[in-house]
């Protein structure tokens, strides 16, 4: 039964295979967005910018609170909330 399974569903072998690599992608980029260590160089990289003049008060406050809240959902993601 499982030959004849497989067989009926050779036809669909690459949309099968393609939402495959999506899901592999998908939890790639979100396993980078969600990294600590990303977040907080990105943090740094911001003050730099700021410190150099090349963005505004606004600009890095905006900013800085996105990547404050990804911090936030780590934390929520990894305790489980």
């Amino acid at each position: 039964m499982g030959l004849i399974k497989e067989l009926l569903l050779l036809p669909a072998a690459p949309v099968r295979g393609t939402g495959w690599v999506l899901r592999q992608v998908l939890t790639e980029a979100e396993r980078q967005y969600y990294d600590p260590a990303v977040v907080q160089r990105e943090l740094r990289e911001l003050a730099e910018q700021l410190d150099n003049g090349q963005i505004d008060e606004a600009e890095f406050d905006r900013r800085e609170d996105a990547l404050l809240d990804r911090l936030e959902e780590l934390r929520k993601r990894q305790s489980g909330a």
